[in-house]
């Protein structure tokens, strides 16, 4: 569950602002989408003093990326113009300054939600911290299926004065996470048994039925914006490599050796669209990839020893599933990854040379493996 947002792709530059908008009487949502001269599908932003859209984190000429979970850059001034009228009354919308959106741009670093800052989002998960009491944690899980058709696990019949009402579980919230592990796609009797397994004590995370529904139309997961820190369940014996301002050798390429576990590597992929190459997307919390030290936006270079640097997606992915345990991968974080390529040093990579010439990713497709 360690999402990219936790890592600046880009120095120097701000992040992109996801912002939820909420219709006012008389006011509406007090923004101008205005589009930008010589440029199809791009539109600027024009807020209204102290108005909705402007205490809701919108900036004046913010570049708007999409809306309410659709991409604009595709879509006619007037598509967009007849989709906010149709709105009710709030609107979700991704947004990024000028100078940011060219860096990211220069770089073909996507501008997505995972790397946004949230302002005023009307749902949150949470999460609550159980120790076990002589009758049990005091809640009942049951899989349910909402009016979207989603098959959900929600918690029910909250025993008064139990560990569960103790740590502020509410009914019919839905589980998204055990102990940091997402689980939404989990069988039933899988949650259940790693809730057993979990002891004395069990950390879960949870959201609203409305709250999980708003996620959805928007097409994103709720995890992607989860503040909280969850407890890990093990411990790195030493520091993964660090992502972030201070990396000490970001041009450097890493192995990361993988044991699969029950639930996978525990590592998400994405890849530019109809391109060669792909990139750690997500790598969750606690999983195998988390401790070999994968980090979000590696770059894969090797698969088993096999270059993957010009392969397309669907044959990576293959290659990992098909390659067996342990799974070898070599990395290089995504900042030195460009670096090199900048440089021009194209020579092959065998764990510690150079990099062959590549693009970082502008856009993604992904899968957990």
């Amino acid at each position: 569950m360690l999402l990219a947002r936790a890592y600046h792709p880009v120095e120097g530059c701000s992040r992109p602002r996801l912002c939820y908008i909420t219709k006012e009487p008389g006011s509406g949502l007090g923004l101008s989408i205005i589009p930008i001269e010589g440029k199809r599908g791009h539109y600027r932003l024009s807020p209204v003093g102290d108005g909705s859209a402007e205490r809701a984190g919108v900036q004046n000429g913010d570049r708007l990326i999409w809306i309410n979970g659709v991409m604009i850059s595709a879509l006619t001034y007037a598509a967009l113009s007849k989709m906010v009228k149709k709105c009710e009354d709030h609107v979700t919308v991704l947004v990024i300054d000028s100078r940011s959106e060219e860096s990211y741009n220069r770089l073909r670093l996507p501008i997505i939600p995972a790397f946004a800052k949230t302002h005023n989002l009307p749902y949150r998960p949470k999460t609550l911290h159980l120790t076990q009491g002589p009758q049990g944690y005091g809640f009942l899980l049951r899989q349910e299926k909402l009016r979207s058709g989603r098959i959900a696990h929600v918690l029910r019949e909250i025993d008064p004065c139990s560990p569960a009402e103790t740590a502020g579980m509410e009914d019919g919230e839905l589980v998204l996470a055990v102990n940091g592990e997402q689980v939404e796609d989990a069988e039933h009797e899988g949650i259940v048994s790693k809730i057993r397994q979990s002891g004395q004590q069990v950390t879960l995370t949870t959201i609203s039925i409305p709250g999980r529904e708003y996620y959805t139309q928007l097409g994103i997961s709720p995890l992607l914006f989860y503040e909280d820190q969850i407890p890990k369940r093990e411990q790195f014996s030493k520091p993964p490599p660090l992502h972030h301002e201070g990396h000490q050798n970001p041009a450097h390429p890493r192995l990361c050796v993988l044991q699969k576990e029950g639930s996978g590597f525990g590592f998400k992929l994405g890849c530019v669209q109809n391109k060669p190459g792909t990139y750690i997307g997500q790598v969750m919390a606690g999983s195998a990839g988390e401790r070999a030290g994968l980090c979000e936006w590696d770059v894969v270079v090797e698969v088993n020893g096999r270059n993957v640097e010009e392969v397309y997606f669907d044959e990576v992915v293959r290659l990992i599933k098909e390659g067996g345990t342990p799974l070898r991968l070599l990395v290089v974080e995504g900042i030195g990854y460009e670096k090199l390529r900048n440089t021009r040093q194209t020579s092959g990579l065998k764990t510690s040379q150079t990099l062959s010439s590549n693009k970082v990713p502008d856009a993604s497709q992904d899968d957990f493996v």
